[in-house]
């Protein structure tokens, strides 16, 4: 059994239980809440490796709860993969722009939400590349303490702007194509996931403020730092 825990909050029951279910097969151990209040009770015993967050919830949305886990530094770097009915564009985009590193929308099957969880996880072992360091002018990170800083001010990313960037950097001078991206840094490729790329590049530049435009659109492909 694995020692990652992952805390399930969907309120609808059967759908809870069935995630439940295939994540704990997959070897994680898990938490369930029906709740917002549930949620932050079981947190509060117990901090989860993972949280799979409905954006749906009867007591507060979803998308409050997110902001709430962020601004929290116990909680601010738990990764957080949404769920919900909503298929919207704009859905998608609100939720990663609040912080959340993924995002999936119901009906799904629950082996995609599982590869999910595992590369969400897996992001948190670190890169496997060799070179511990990585520099580009003033913009210097720390593989190994999982650090980002900017002259001397260090710029909190959250784990999927941490990977997106030094996938960038150890490949500086090279397009990396929006599919690569996702591959490398998400783990996986699915048609119409590349405007998740855009959104996390758009508030990676934001997080590095005037440093952002060492992150260079190539119009049609995806993104290179020369």
């Amino acid at each position: 059994m694995s020692t990652e825990t992952v805390l399930i909050i969907e309120d609808e029951e059967d759908i809870a239980a069935l995630i439940a279910h295939n994540v704990q097969e997959a070897g994680f151990s898990v938490m369930v809440a029906h709740n917002g209040t549930a949620a932050f009770r079981a947190i509060g015993k117990q901090t989860p490796d993972l949280i799979v967050l409905d954006l749906m919830l009867p007591d507060m949305d979803g998308t409050e709860i997110c902001k709430a886990l962020k601004r929290k530094e116990k909680t601010q770097n738990i990764p957080v993969i949404m769920v919900t009915a909503k298929g919207e564009e704009v859905d998608r985009i609100v939720g990663l722009e609040l912080g959340a590193d993924d995002y999936i929308v119901k009906p799904f099957s629950t082996r995609e939400l599982v590869l999910r969880v595992k590369n969400v996880l897996g992001r948190l072992k670190g890169p496997k590349e060799e070179k511990k360091h990585l520099t580009h002018g003033d913009v210097s990170v720390d593989v190994d303490a999982h650090k980002v800083t900017i002259g001397r001010q260090e710029i909190e990313l959250t784990l999927t702007e941490f990977k997106l960037l030094h996938e960038l950097l150890v490949n500086k001078g090279r397009v990396r194509s929006r599919e690569t991206l996702l591959n490398n840094v998400w783990g996986y490729t699915f048609e119409g996931y590349e405007r998740t790329v855009d959104t996390h590049v758009q508030r990676l530049r934001r997080k590095m403020g005037e440093y952002g435009n060492i992150i260079e659109t190539v119009r049609g492909i995806g993104y290179i730092i020369k």
